[in-house]
């Protein structure tokens, strides 16, 4: 099989009805959404069984994600090449218009909670667009209890015993698997670990449009699953990594995935030799340079760096916002 070089690669979106979603990613993503109802979540780059993101333009164009691990290991991974059955993180735009479920993750090691072939689901965010009615729900209030909540899910008074805060766009929050969580009013990028494994704790008394039922609860995973440790989460202090010419901030950085942003208006490098980096561009425009060929990038485009292109220069039409993410190594 003749091997294509690799180039920076620019992913389609796939979007997903969801009750509590919006039409606001129409204003992030080039791509249009379908015709009419709610969408919640754009997946950017995603390598699952059911949904595999495929490449949008250049000679690879129409091949997915899963399609060039198998074919081109060592070209797309580099030194993590054999390392990960499938690209270990999932990435997403949430349009979150009305409020999600509250809802907790199972960790890694909770293997009687996650089917096989599924891992637990530790994630993070970064607010893109926020109001003052905004909310994120990240955590319990100190000295809850499994009673406790019992109780408040009975008398319907969940949100009573939820940390919570009002969230700033530029805003980053971790969420370690088992945090209860919840958000509202947002638009936010996600990355996480490659898993779907969610249990609603509670869903607001909503009834489903589509069925005209309430969607399906999972009280006694959700509670089993959920660390009753963790209190009240907010935004994380971003570490600043350089200040000029460009700022580079190390937003997230944990077993699972790391994350920077980098803002400014001047050329900067972006990637890393051996290894793959995915770019999502969350303000701005400009061009990727490699091999003697610019690549354009815009406002909600997704670029996967494979490792055989390594790091290349980012030069900004106008200024610009990237968010770097790094694979565990």
């Amino acid at each position: 099989m003749i091997k294509v070089p690799m180039y920076p690669l620019r992913f389609a979106p796939i979007y997903q009805y969801r009750l509590w979603g919006g039409r606001r990613l129409a204003d992030l993503l080039t791509a249009p959404l379908p015709s009419d109802g709610p969408i919640g979540e754009a997946w950017l780059l995603s390598d699952r069984d059911d949904h595999s993101s495929k490449v949008a333009a250049g000679p690879l164009k129409g091949s997915t994600i899963r399609q060039l691990l198998e074919q081109s290991p060592d070209q797309m991974l580099g030194k993590l090449a054999g390392r990960f059955r499938r690209f270990p993180v999932l990435l997403k735009f949430l349009d979150a218009r009305e409020k999600l479920s509250v809802q907790v993750h199972p960790k890694d090691g909770q293997k009687d909670y996650i089917p096989p072939g599924e891992s637990g689901k530790t994630e993070a965010w970064v607010v893109l667009e926020a109001s003052p009615a905004s909310c994120i729900y990240a955590g319990l209030k100190p000295g809850n209890t499994r009673a406790d909540l019992e109780q408040a899910l009975a008398n319907r008074r969940l949100a009573d015993h939820l940390a919570s805060f009002t969230p700033r766009v530029g805003d980053a929050v971790f969420l370690r698997a088992g945090t209860v969580h919840s958000l509202s009013g947002l638009v936010v990028f996600e990355v996480q670990e490659n898993s779907d494994v969610t249990f609603r704790l509670s869903d607001w008394d909503r009834i489903d449009p589509t069925t005209g039922k309430p969607r399906p609860l999972q009280v006694e995973q959700a509670i089993a699953c959920l660390d009753f440790e963790q209190v009240a989460i907010g935004p994380v202090a971003p570490v600043v990594e350089q200040a000029a010419p460009v700022l580079r901030e190390r937003l997230f950085h944990c077993e699972h995935f790391s994350v920077w942003r980098q803002t400014g208006q001047s050329p900067f490098t972006v990637g890393a030799e051996g290894t793959p980096r995915v770019l999502v561009c969350i303000v701005g425009e400009g061009d990727l340079e490699h091999g003697g060929t610019n690549y354009h990038v815009g406002r909600g485009d997704v670029v996967l760096l494979p490792a055989e292109v390594g790091a290349c220069v980012c030069r900004p039409h106008n200024a610009i916002s990237l968010l770097e993410v790094a694979l565990p190594e």
